[in-house]
């Protein structure tokens, strides 16, 4: 729907479970897993990221929507 192919999400994935393979970490809170995802999705998909972001944060309303979005990096302008 965003655009984004599998092989792209299968970077994503093994880059997240390599990160927690040479962690050394025996164990791996979810907290964690769901932290590598957003920032992986975020490098990829601003709108993917936010996505994920408001159903990983439990965001109960649009002002949540609002205070997530206003921390975004601003984007480049030049783009269109």
């Amino acid at each position: 729907k965003r655009g984004v192919d599998q092989e792209q999400i299968e970077r994503i994935v093994n880059g997240i479970v390599r990160r927690i393979e040479t962690s050394g970490e025996h164990e791996v809170p979810t907290t964690r897993i769901g932290e590598l995802a957003m920032e992986s999705l975020a490098k990829l998909d601003e709108v993917a990221y936010v996505r994920f972001a408001s159903v990983y944060r439990d965001f109960a309303n649009a002002r949540d929507f609002e205070e997530f979005i206003s921390r975004l990096p601003e984007a480049d302008e030049a783009e269109p």
